[in-house]
């Protein structure tokens, strides 16, 4: 098996990493999950929280909002709907989200409502780490 594999993360705006990795930490809607060479196929999206990527050059870290993620035995690839190095992030970015995520939460009911809720914490808890 291969110590490292294809890691690429693109967001709309641009692609922010392409280069080899051997571990890709996802935050997944699901659970958190880190994806190593071997992994088996999945799809999964992806919550708001921090990317992390170790690799032969090192810790790198990505602020992503959310998106997609395809893992394979090869290689990682995150969809991200906004991602920027978490050392470019700052904290009031985040605000115009937060506030349309409390704005959706307020409106929900029932199990929408649950999921607004944990957007909406997924989003505080992920301004107070780029803080």
């Amino acid at each position: 098996m291969a110590d490292t594999m294809q890691f690429d993360l693109v967001s709309p705006e641009r692609r922010l990493a392409s280069y080899q990795a051997a571990e890709v930490q996802i935050p997944g809607a699901d659970g958190d999950l880190t994806a190593m060479p071997g992994h088996m196929p999945m799809v999964t999206t992806l919550r708001p929280g921090v990317l992390k990527v170790n690799g032969p050059e090192g810790a790198k870290d990505f602020l992503v909002t959310g998106g997609f993620a395809e893992v394979n035995a090869e290689g990682a690839s995150i969809l991200a709907e906004k991602a920027v190095p978490l050392g470019e992030a700052k904290a009031a970015d985040l605000d115009p989200l937060i506030e349309a995520a409390q704005a959706a939460a307020s409106e929900a009911t029932g199990a929408l409502r649950d999921m607004a809720d944990k957007q909406l914490a997924d989003l505080q808890a992920l301004r107070d780490a780029v803080a």
